[in-house]
């Protein structure tokens, strides 16, 4: 399974840091993916990492601001959030799958989510 931590209230221009702890599994094998929900809207990617860490991808919306990293030898993701915004407000899963683009398409291992809310 995976559990996600680290979620919770920061002001605008503020960080967090997600963790993404595997258990049953290594997760070394895996490309891991982290997906948010915001209230009435569709789930979207917002950063994936290959099992090896060389690929990473990150839409537009937050490219140069969230860095998705991994430590295999501890078995967990991160995403690193910076200059938040109140629109990246929403519901963080972790997802992990044998291919980023499968993941993508809602499949693989996911997490019970988090909830990260950005307001002043």
């Amino acid at each position: 399974q995976l559990v996600e931590s680290g979620g919770g209230l920061v002001q605008p221009g503020g960080s967090l840091r997600l963790s993404c702890a595997a258990s049953g599994f290594s997760l070394d094998a895996y490309a891991i993916g982290w997906f948010r929900q915001a209230p009435g809207k569709e789930r979207e990617g917002v950063a994936c990492i290959d099992n090896r860490g060389d690929v990473t991808y990150y839409p537009d919306s937050v490219k140069g601001r969230f860095t998705i990293s991994r430590d295999n030898a501890k078995n967990t993701g991160y995403l690193q959030m910076n200059s938040l915004k109140a629109e990246d407000t929403g519901v963080y899963y972790c997802a992990a799958d044998e291919k980023i683009a499968t993941m993508m398409m809602g499949r693989g291992i996911w997490g019970q989510g988090t909830q990260v809310t950005v307001s002043s």
